[in-house]
């Protein structure tokens, strides 16, 4: 079985261009309401340049999701039957707004924090049922080689006990990922405790199986995917594929990165040595309301992909090319990954609204911050974002012979040369020499 290696959408590869465009969006529950709001206003400035009809699967080589970002990133790159994305940006807000409060169904009850306790000793915490059906009726049969773009969602197999990444790029070689679109998001989302792991397994055209897969949350592995899809991509060019010639694996001065998170609390507002030395098994699984295991390995590889991916594009003087947007002031309910109330929810699209207007920042590692280090705000970062996909788009179309304006460009340089030619006769002859 073999699968095309370019991407469907107008976007002509990387070898016609300047650089290597990837989007990134962290795991996170219902605060994937947060980085929604992002998109929206960074599509929209993109529609102020290219008309109303351009989608962010036009302008990135790679878009990689966990967890809520995985669901995302299948919303944004899955074709309708036109062979446009399913989803607008602008209208992945309203999809949480719409379906949160039924996947995570909310108990108000005075009991509900003890019956959450109960029912992390015996089972999940949410059956899964509204997600696994709102997710196959919006992205029904597609499978992974089908989106408009290359996509990477990170999943974790427990059965074998290490990562399962679901990569547009490894399908040539590992054509047993062409899973369905909606078993690798329901995968990618089934955060242990919340929701129930998922089974299945993928057939060749002859309904031969493959692969079984045994998958939980994403988030295990990579909560923040923004390094495994650089890794990907190094891979790809690294086995010399033509969509990437001639750019080198470490030339992360060719890769233009944004990475959007979905929030973390501020500091020392959830948890605490105080608190956690005494907590046994219950404590780690319902601590304070929430579950701590979960969040800490989340967090761990949310902020030690950022530490590295900053300290790699600082050390090639890169720095510029990497654009993370992270809140890390939330307190009380905004922290919840599943609290899905309404007024929760139109908060977290606030803490988004608000997250356009503060400075951008790059976490420090000693503190735990996302500290200022620019004074420019997140809003005007990403209009010049904007700006600079724009260009690269048109550089490629126009350098690329597969495009009309490409195609033109290389008709008016053969119409010229002759002329060229005739008035400096010494160009001929430079090109004749040896």
């Amino acid at each position: 079985m073999s699968f095309k290696e370019a991407p469907r959408s107008p976007l002509q590869p990387p070898t016609y261009g300047n650089l290597i465009t990837i989007l990134s969006i962290d795991g996170g529950g219902v605060r994937g309401i947060i980085p929604s709001v992002i998109l929206d206003f960074l599509e929209s400035e993109l529609q102020k340049l290219d008309g109303e009809d351009a989608r962010l699967a036009d302008y990135f080589d790679v878009i990689a999701g966990t967890s809520t970002g995985g669901l995302v990133t299948a919303m944004l790159t899955t074709p309708d039957e036109g062979g446009r994305p399913i989803f607008a940006a602008k209208d992945v807000k309203d999809f949480y707004l719409e379906h949160c409060p039924k996947i995570f169904p909310h108990d108000s009850t005075p009991l509900a924090p003890a019956a959450n306790v109960v029912k992390a000793l015996s089972g999940p915490k949410y059956t899964g049922e509204h997600l696994h059906n709102i997710i196959e009726e919006k992205l029904q049969e597609k499978r992974l080689h089908e989106t408009l773009t290359n996509v990477v969602i990170p999943t974790f197999d427990i059965k074998y006990l290490q990562p399962t990444i679901f990569s547009s790029f490894m399908l040539n070689k590992v054509p047993s990922l062409d899973a369905k679109l909606s078993d690798i998001c329901i995968g990618t989302s089934a955060a242990p405790t919340y929701l129930p792991s998922h089974s299945f397994q993928t057939e060749d055209s002859e309904g031969n199986a493959l692969r079984e897969f045994n998958l939980i949350d994403g988030g295990v592995a990579a909560n923040n995917p923004t390094l495994v899809a650089i890794s990907e991509v190094t891979k790809e060019i690294t086995r010399g594929s033509p969509n990437f010639f001639p750019i080198k694996p470490t030339e992360y001065g060719r890769f233009l990165v944004l990475s959007l998170g979905t929030g973390t609390a501020e500091l020392q507002e959830k948890y605490d040595a105080t608190k956690s030395s005494s907590w046994g098994v219950l404590g780690w699984l319902a601590g304070g309301g929430s579950t701590p295991l979960v969040d800490v390995f989340s967090q761990a590889s949310v902020d030690m992909a950022d530490y590295h991916i900053s300290t790699v594009f600082q050390a090639l003087h890169s720095e510029e090319n990497y654009l993370r947007i992270q809140d890390d002031t939330l307190s009380g309910d905004l922290t919840a990954m599943d609290l899905a109330t309404e007024e929760n929810m139109e908060n977290l699209v606030k803490v988004g609204e608000n997250l356009l207007k503060k400075p951008v920042t790059r976490v420090n590692l000693g503190t735990g911050i996302c500290e200022p280090y620019h004074p420019t705000t997140n809003e005007m970062a990403l209009k010049k974002f904007a700006g600079i996909l724009h260009k690269e788009k048109s550089v490629r179309e126009l350098r690329s012979p597969n495009t009309n304006k490409g195609l033109q460009v290389n008709r008016e340089k053969t119409q010229m040369m002759p002329a060229v030619e005739h008035s400096f006769p010494d160009l001929q002859k430079l090109s004749t020499i040896n």
